[in-house]
């Protein structure tokens, strides 16, 4: 037997993943908007929010086969998954989907399958840094063919977080291929080191492998993509950059040492605040910035991401649902981001 999702324009939108930590912040903003269905391993962990939204939960385990049936209007991925059971699924339902949770290669993956099927829906790819608001923040900057498009990130490590949250630390042994100049190369994670003024946080950071740095040549015609990461302590960065030194992200690959890995950055707290920045350098050498705060915290700016997408695909962003699969930054409203972040209490400084 296999999971059956059905297409059904007046039925709830599925969460999967809807009472973990993004997914709960997701929960609460669609909720005024939608019926929700939330899923997840352990039904009894979302009934108090399924209580206070007036959403229904069920339980979806994806490591566990027992097929999955229900009737829904979209579907968003807020849990990893990697063996593309809930995009299957949405597929063969011809269900409008959104997935705001894969790394560079399982996104191209889930590209190939969505093509292969092919999609009959929306799929929408959104993840990008912060549930695709980097790139769609690109976007908003309204880049040139061929302009450079440098975003750079400061991870508040007293900020609330899931466990997968410091998924990218099992990339870090990892080189990755970037558009610079016009041009594909491949790169080693935690090169390009440099400080950046983040919101008045001199911030210092490093290159890490995130999916806009795939989908921005290819949707905007960006010359070059470059996202950097830095930590609101910079001695977890320097910590990170002498641990690259001696060969622990290349020897400490595999599932033997990812708990290690993740250990090494997750320590999540009460809250924090979420920070990035995004600058588009025309051929030309002019300059345009945004930088972008959200004051709840990554997990809200991931969810708002999700927010903004899940209206892409149901066409209720002022906009007819595009067809096939697209990435956030081909938003065919670019003039409409700032002020859609804006509504969700997110800040947006333009210069």
């Amino acid at each position: 037997m296999i999971d059956d999702l059905r297409l059904a324009p007046a039925g709830p939108v599925l969460l999967v993943g809807g009472y973990g930590t993004v997914g709960a912040e997701l929960t609460r903003l669609a909720a005024p908007s939608w019926p929700l269905l939330l899923t997840g391993r352990t039904p009894a962990r979302g009934r108090a929010l399924a209580d206070e939204t007036g959403a229904t939960v069920r339980q979806w385990d994806l490591a566990d086969p027992r097929p999955f049936s229900a009737p829904v209007r979209a579907v968003v991925a807020a849990v990893n998954d990697p063996d593309d059971r809930v995009l299957r699924a949405a597929l063969r339902g011809g269900v409008p989907y959104v997935d705001v949770t894969r790394w560079t290669s399982r996104l191209q993956r889930a590209a190939a399958l969505a093509a292969v099927a092919p999609a009959t829906a929306p799929v929408l790819l959104s993840s990008g840094w912060m549930g695709g608001v980097s790139a769609l923040v690109a976007a908003a900057l309204a880049p040139g063919p061929g302009a450079a498009v440098e975003i750079a990130v400061r991870y508040d490590l007293h900020d609330r977080a899931g466990a997968d949250s410091v998924e990218f630390m099992d990339r870090l042994g990892l080189d990755y291929e970037v558009t610079e100049g016009g041009r594909r190369r491949t790169v080693l994670p935690l090169t390009g080191t440099g400080t950046v003024d983040i919101g008045g946080h001199r911030t210092k950071v490093a290159r890490i492998d995130t999916p806009e740095q795939f989908t921005l040549p290819l949707a905007l015609d960006a010359g070059t993509a470059l996202t950097r990461i830095g930590f609101s302590a910079n001695a977890s960065t320097s910590m990170l950059l002498a641990l690259k030194k001696t060969g622990f992200f290349r020897w400490g690959r595999g599932d033997a040492f990812r708990s290690l890995r993740r250990s090494i950055l997750y320590a999540p707290g009460d809250g924090g605040v979420a920070l990035m920045r995004v600058d588009v350098r025309e051929q030309d050498g002019r300059t345009r910035t945004a930088v972008v705060r959200d004051g709840a915290g990554q997990a809200h700016l991931t969810a708002v991401g999700a927010l903004l997408g899940l209206r892409r695909v149901l066409g209720e962003d002022g906009a007819p649902p595009p067809g096939g699969v697209v990435f956030p930054e081909m938003t065919p409203r670019p003039h409409d981001v700032v002020p859609a972040l804006e509504k969700a209490h997110v800040e947006v400084t333009l210069s």
